[in-house]
């Protein structure tokens, strides 16, 4: 199982990026993915959550105005993108998929590798 997270950069605050997480080998239909920002010093927090076929979408408050989750399971892909981004939402984003919805990172089976977004303000 591979999971290729892609996307990030360096972006001035209040700019966007789309993130996007590429899978393979596994059923990608059958697990929720979720992205997780890892700010430099600190642990793994929950940014978003999508479900198996996009029937439910969670967001950390965080981002909750400003970001979408998606995902197309016909490419095997999802999708994390964040408008007016700020200083604080500089760091590693990865994506993790499991069977089911969590918001523990603990709980994730697959990971990728992560993708570096720098805000400057």
């Amino acid at each position: 199982v591979q999971l290729q997270a892609s996307g990030g950069g360096l972006v001035q605050a209040g700019g966007s990026l789309r993130l996007s997480c590429a899978a393979s080998g596994l059923l990608f239909s059958n697990y929720a993915v979720g992205w997780f920002h890892q700010a430099p010093g600190t642990g793994r927090v929950l940014v978003a959550t999508i479900s198996q076929t996009d029937k439910s979408r969670n967001y950390a408050d965080s981002v909750k105005d400003r970001s979408t989750i998606s995902r197309d399971n016909a490419k095997n892909t999802a999708y994390l993108q964040i408008n007016s981004l700020k200083p604080e939402d500089t760091g590693t984003y990865y994506c993790a998929a499991r069977r089911y919805y969590s918001p523990h990172a603990s709980e994730y089976e697959f990971w990728g590798q992560g993708t570096q977004v720098t805000v400057s303000s």
